[in-house]
C-alpha cells in the first residue's frame, strides 16, 4: 500500500509541476518533434481523395477563413 502511495504522490507532484509550467510559461503543450508538418505532410491521411467527412471539413474551413477575411476591420 506505501508503494501505491508514493506513486501517486510523484504524479500528483508532476501534474503540479507541469501546471505550475503552464501557468508561467503559457504556452500549449506541444510534442518534441513538432508532428506531421515537419514532414511536409499536410493533413493525416495524406491521400490523394480525401473522405467526404474529410471534403466537409475542408470547405466549412475555408468558407470560415472567407468570412474572417470578407468581415476583416484592418
Amino acid at each position: 500500500m506505501s508503494t501505491f502511495i508514493a506513486a501517486f504522490v510523484v504524479l500528483l507532484l508532476f501534474f503540479l509541476l507541469m501546471s505550475i509550467g503552464y501557468i508561467v510559461k503559457r504556452t500549449a503543450v506541444a510534442g518534441s518533434c513538432g508532428g506531421l508538418g515537419t514532414l511536409g505532410i499536410e493533413k493525416a491521411c495524406d491521400c490523394d481523395d480525401p473522405c467526404d467527412n474529410r471534403k466537409a471539413k475542408m470547405a466549412a474551413e475555408e468558407a470560415r477563413r472567407e468570412k474572417l477575411e470578407k468581415n476583416r476591420i484592418l
